[in-house]
């Protein structure tokens, strides 16, 4: 059971890491037109443009990736909770 917390602990964060260097990205065009960059950019853009249709940006400065790292956030606590549920159903 504490292995399957620790995998998707692990996956977690790293979609958070790669939201947070897809908004660094943002900063350089030249790293996303990268392979690197593009891969980055197909995984975690799906996940943004949800936020994006409702929170507009304010100027320059686009709010939607920190709505969307809070609301990962959310899924992941709601996720753990439920399968220590479930889990603890079963045993």
């Amino acid at each position: 059971m504490n292995i399957l917390f620790s995998v998707l602990d692990w996956a977690f964060m790293i979609y958070y890491v790669m939201i947070i260097v897809y908004i660094l990205m943002s900063w350089l065009p030249n790293v996303q037109s990268s392979p690197i960059g593009q891969v980055i950019g197909r995984l975690v853009e799906p996940y943004l443009a949800v936020f994006r249709r409702f929170i507009p940006p304010l100027g320059m400065i686009d709010l939607s990736p920190i709505v969307a790292i809070i609301a990962l956030r959310f899924i992941q606590s709601g996720l753990f909770t439920v399968i220590a549920w479930i889990v603890a159903m079963v045993a």
